[in-house]
């Protein structure tokens, strides 16, 4: 298997890089690697978790014309499954590091083609964080509310990519959340980890009902079961 790099950026988490594994047998997939400094990140081999991600959140509600935003782009698994919906009306995703948003629009990477032809797809270059804590997701609408925020961003609730991002993360955090969302709206949110009891905890005092989900999938390279956590919290 040959190793190719296509891109290589310092950004202000780190030195950020994703890479191409060309496979010598025919007809087996390449595989994309993101790195973040030393750390992996993600790697297009799985993305059944992130699937999830969608999935679980867009199945919890109803009607139609959805206003959907996705925190953290990554290989655009996330997005690209948002998409498979004919109720979802826009989908704004927003990634901190603007090279991320440049493998899509360049088509590096597997999703790029499919989330830049997608009128319905909006890159928004910004901190999802601090978004949260301000004026919202809309660039154009500061307030405006959705019916599902999915955020895939940090390795789970403690384990952060950044120390910054830990208020988001706690009731009052929750809280400022919640007034993004309408009525009937999910916020959605992928770990690396199986669903901890502790953060449940704190969705359950903010939300009206909130569900943990366990994802398995198969490891090809450790030949075993690997698992990724889902959280759903839904408004009444």
């Amino acid at each position: 298997m040959s190793i190719e790099e296509l891109d290589y950026q310092r950004t202000v988490l780190g030195e950020l890089i994703l890479r191409r594994r060309r496979s010598l047998r025919v007809n087996e997939p390449d595989i994309f690697e993101v790195k973040l400094d030393e750390e992996y990140l993600m790697s297009s081999l799985f993305h059944e978790g992130e699937e999830a991600l969608a999935d679980l959140g867009l199945g919890a509600l109803t009607g139609d014309g959805w206003d959907i935003v996705v925190g953290g782009l990554g290989l655009g698994y996330t997005a690209a499954t948002v998409l498979n919906y004919n109720q979802v009306a826009r989908m704004i995703v927003v990634e901190a590091l603007a090279p991320v948003i440049d493998w899509h629009q360049r088509e590096l990477v597997p999703n790029g083609k499919r989330l830049s032809e997608d009128a319905r797809c909006r890159y928004y270059h910004a901190d999802f964080f601090a978004l949260a804590r301000d004026a919202g997701f809309d660039p154009d609408d500061p307030g405006h509310a959705f019916d599902a925020i999915l955020l895939d961003i940090d390795h789970t609730p403690e384990a952060l990519l950044h120390a910054g991002h830990a208020d988001f993360y706690s009731e009052e955090g929750m809280i400022r959340l919640r007034a993004f969302l309408r009525p009937g709206g999910v916020f959605g949110l992928w770990s690396n980890d199986e669903p901890d009891k502790e953060f449940l905890a704190i969705l359950s005092r903010v939300f009206d009902r909130v569900d943990g989900h366990t994802v398995e999938f198969f490891n090809p390279i450790q030949d075993n079961t690997a698992t990724n956590g889902v959280y759903i919290a839904k408004n009444q």
